[in-house]
């Protein structure tokens, strides 16, 4: 297999500037969109980092002045949209470089998609036609800087909100969301601790085995999601053990732009329940995503098994579905990722019921390969809380 080149360009589904040390290219690839006054969004975390001045200097060097705003939470609000938004407007700015995790990415294209909206954020909502209501000349143009393996945020046309007076976590979709330019550089996820280097490299393998498993029919997507699931295999174990090679981290970040290229197929319940307890706890949504993976693996045993038994042949795992879910546990138990709910931080189980009946209306719901039910949403959040395969 061709290892990862040092650097490359790709134009699929954005143009993507992939390689060590591409972040130099900041500003021509800013100034190339016309760029005069961009916000750079990030995250408190990051904030405390040289990447965000370095970007600041390489804009600086193309003539192009940036503001900052680096408050983004980890599970961002519609507050925390609207003080990013209320910056864009005050700082006079045409456009956004947002610098980060999932969670930054997504606020960064919020607060552009936003800019020129009128209406309330959740009259965007991924439901239906709803995007078609949006100003799209309204829309600023974003860059984006991933600095984590997880969402695929860089190459996709939405960002997650969480809705603050029910808990939920919304998509806002318009094809207008997806970035001009990412820029795709491994040296940037150096610094990511090895506990979120294995949250976010399970949130990419959790939205490439649920396309691959969602029954639509979509083969491009399906492809692109094995690949991506051999890349994690190959890959997020190295990246978590030893976070300065690159080979294992330039890695991750192809398949995490290649579980999100891959979802429009469709995600699952592994999303869907790990939604609302991301909304209820505030916990890491990729750890999250590992801890119920397994179990939504055994509840979609039935519909998913001659998939899961052709990726068993793609990935050279013997015993077909019960290999694969025994290398999924073997993967979380050594890179770190809780077993159960209750490792992870969930208190009780008092709030099952809401949480069952938040996941059958979650977007990723409808496509999960068994239909999920309050009933059965219900068993996979008590099963993944006491540890029950």
């Amino acid at each position: 297999m061709t290892s990862t080149p040092t650097k490359t360009n790709w134009s699929y589904p954005t143009r993507i500037l992939f390689g060590n040390g591409r972040i130099a290219e900041l500003g021509d690839a800013a100034k190339g969109a016309s760029f005069r006054r961009p916000l750079i969004v990030t995250d408190p975390g990051l904030m405390k980092l040289p990447v965000i001045g370095q970007a600041k200097e390489i804009l600086a060097k193309a003539g192009i002045e940036a503001g900052v705003w680096g408050n983004v939470l980890a599970n961002p609000t519609e507050t925390n949209l609207a003080e990013g938004l209320a910056a864009y407007k005050n700082g006079g700015h045409d456009s956004v470089v947002a610098i980060g995790g999932g969670s930054a990415l997504d606020c960064g294209k919020c607060i552009a998609f936003m800019a020129g909206q009128t209406r309330p954020i959740w009259d965007f909502e991924d439901v239906g036609d709803w995007w078609t209501r949006a100003n799209a000349d309204g829309i600023a143009p974003v860059i984006a800087v991933p600095t984590t393996a997880g969402t695929g945020s860089e190459v996709g046309r939405a960002g997650v909100i969480t809705k603050e007076d029910t808990h939920e976590k919304k998509i806002i979709f318009h094809p207008k969301m997806l970035p001009v330019v990412t820029i795709c550089d491994p040296e940037l996820t150096v610094a990511l601790p090895a506990k979120f280097t294995a949250g976010t490299g399970m949130d990419a393998f959790a939205h490439c085995l649920e396309a691959f498993c969602a029954p639509t029919y979509h083969p491009m997507s399906a492809g692109i999601a094995v690949e991506g699931i051999r890349l994690v295999k190959d890959n997020l174990a190295k990246a978590v053990a030893n976070g300065k090679d690159l080979q294992a981290r330039g890695n991750m970040m192809s398949a995490a732009a290649m579980g999100a290229v891959s979802f429009q197929k469709g995600l699952g319940a592994i999303h869907s329940l790990s939604h609302p307890v991301g909304s209820l706890y505030n916990t890491h949504h990729g750890l999250t995503n590992g801890v119920y993976m397994p179990y939504v693996l055994v509840m979609n045993r039935e519909a998913i098994t001659d998939k899961i038994e052709y990726l068993a042949r793609v990935l050279d795992i013997k015993d077909g579905f019960d290999g694969v879910l025994a290398w999924v546990l073997d993967l979380r138990k050594q890179i770190g990722v809780p077993h159960t709910l209750k490792e992870l931080g969930v208190p009780d189980t008092s709030k099952a019921d809401l949480i069952a009946q938040m996941a059958i209306v979650d977007p990723t719901a409808g496509t999960n390969p068994v239909p999920l039910t309050e009933a059965n949403a219900k068993a996979l959040f008590l099963a993944a809380f006491n540890g029950t395969l």
